[in-house]
C-alpha cells in the first residue's frame, strides 16, 4: 500500500471515526448518510446489500432495521459473521444468485458495488454503470412495490441516460454525494423511492460483454 495513501487515510477523519467506533469500514457513514437524508430503512425492514464486503453498511443496516427486520448480505468476498445478517456468496450478474436469497421480496436493495479500478476514467465510468443496472436488474425483481434502490455510480456522461432508465420504475430519483466520501473522489449515490414493480425504462447501449469484476469501497 502506497506510503501517500496511508498518510492520508490516517488524517481522514471517517476513517479514524470508524476505527474508533469498532466500525468494519468508513463507508458506514456514507449509509448512515443516506438513511438520514432519505428515510430508507425502517425497523422490521429486509434489506439486501449488494457488495457488502467487508460488511460496513451490513451493519449499518442490521442495527436500523432492528431484531425485526433482517439483512442479506451478497459478495464473492468471504464477510465476517454479523449479528441478524445472513451471507450469500455470489456475484451480481450471475443468474443464479436471485434462487439463492432467502426470505420474502426485499423493502430496500442497497449497493456499493465499484469496478476494479483501470486507471483510464471513460472506462471505469462505464464500468460503474454497467454495475448500477446489473443491480437494477436484480432489484426489479425483488424488491417489494413501493421498495427502495440505492446505488453507488460515478459520476459521467453515461449517468444522465442511466437516470432515465430508472425513471419508469420509481415515483423519484435523486443524486447526492455524502459528506464521507472523498473530496476527489467522482461517486454519487442514486437514490429511488417507490419502486412500481413492470415498469421499465428504455435501456441506454453499453458496453457489450459480462458485467465486470467488482469490489466495495
Amino acid at each position: 500500500m502506497p506510503r501517500r495513501f496511508v498518510r492520508e487515510r490516517r488524517r481522514d477523519p471517517y476513517y479514524r471515526a470508524a476505527q474508533r467506533e469498532g466500525l468494519r469500514s468508513r463507508a458506514a457513514f456514507k449509509l448512515g448518510y443516506l438513511d438520514d437524508r432519505f428515510h430508507l430503512l425502517a425497523p422490521g425492514d429486509r434489506v439486501l446489500d449488494l457488495g457488502a464486503a467487508p460488511g460496513g453498511w451490513s451493519v449499518v443496516a442490521a442495527e436500523r432495521v432492528g431484531p425485526e427486520g433482517e439483512v442479506v448480505a451478497v459478495d464473492l468476498r468471504p464477510i465476517a459473521p454479523i449479528d441478524r445478517v445472513a451471507v450469500v456468496r455470489g456475484r451480481v450478474g450471475d443468474p443464479t444468485l436471485e434462487e439463492r436469497l432467502p426470505g420474502e421480496p426485499f423493502d430496500v436493495v442497497v449497493s456499493d458495488l465499484s469496478p476494479r479500478i483501470s486507471g483510464a476514467y471513460a472506462t471505469d465510468h462505464a464500468r460503474s454503470v454497467d454495475l448500477v443496472r446489473a443491480a437494477l436488474a436484480l432489484a426489479r425483481r425483488v424488491l417489494r412495490p413501493g421498495g427502495t434502490f440505492v446505488a453507488k455510480v460515478f459520476d459521467g456522461d453515461l449517468v444522465g441516460a442511466l437516470l432515465d432508465e430508472m425513471a419508469p420504475s420509481f415515483d423519484r430519483v435523486r443524486q447526492t454525494k455524502p459528506p464521507a466520501s472523498r473530496g476527489a473522489s467522482s461517486e454519487r449515490y442514486v437514490v429511488a423511492t417507490g419502486f412500481r414493480p413492470g415498469r421499465l425504462g428504455r435501456t441506454a447501449p453499453g458496453p457489450a460483454g459480462p458485467v465486470p469484476p467488482a469490489s466495495a469501497i
